[in-house]
């Protein structure tokens, strides 16, 4: 099995909701039509060079994506990366996407001269936290939201 991690085009906007759909489905949650067209918008334009997107695909067909934030941080010079979605296609799990994806968003972070990547999961998400546990460090904040 072969996959490559590429930016994600104009061509790719089925195959990004599908997998984007799969992800907040996971997570018991919908987006209005206008945010799914906004933030594939969003993803592509260069007015809105901090919001990225990569696709896994296997054989040329996507199955896995990650999206990514650049941003300032108050207690940092250089910005700090937010990685806020990724997903793998159920039937590829276990195969390394996940693991290219989050290296592939690493790696685009030191490019960018940016050596913080963080992100948030549910803590019920056992399977994805095995391999976050493997690759990153477990910080001890709670998250609060209005």
């Amino acid at each position: 099995m072969t996959f490559d991690i590429r930016p994600l085009t104009a061509d790719d906007e089925a195959d990004w909701r599908r997998l984007w759909t799969a992800y907040l489905e996971f997570y018991e949650s919908t987006v209005p039509e206008e945010v799914y067209a906004t933030t594939f918008k969003r993803l592509l334009s260069p007015e809105h060079p901090n919001q990225n997107a990569r696709l896994a695909a296997l054989d040329g067909t996507p199955v896995g994506l990650v999206h990514y934030v650049f941003h300032v941080h108050n207690w940092r010079i250089e910005d700090v990366c937010y990685l806020g979605d990724l997903y793998a296609d159920p039937a590829v799990r276990g195969k390394g996407i996940g693991r290219a994806l989050i290296e592939a968003v690493y790696a685009e972070a030191d490019a960018n001269g940016t050596p913080s990547v963080y992100w948030m999961t549910q803590e019920f998400n056992a399977n994805a936290r095995k391999l976050y546990d493997r690759i990153a460090t477990l910080t001890p904040f709670v998250k609060y939201q209005r």
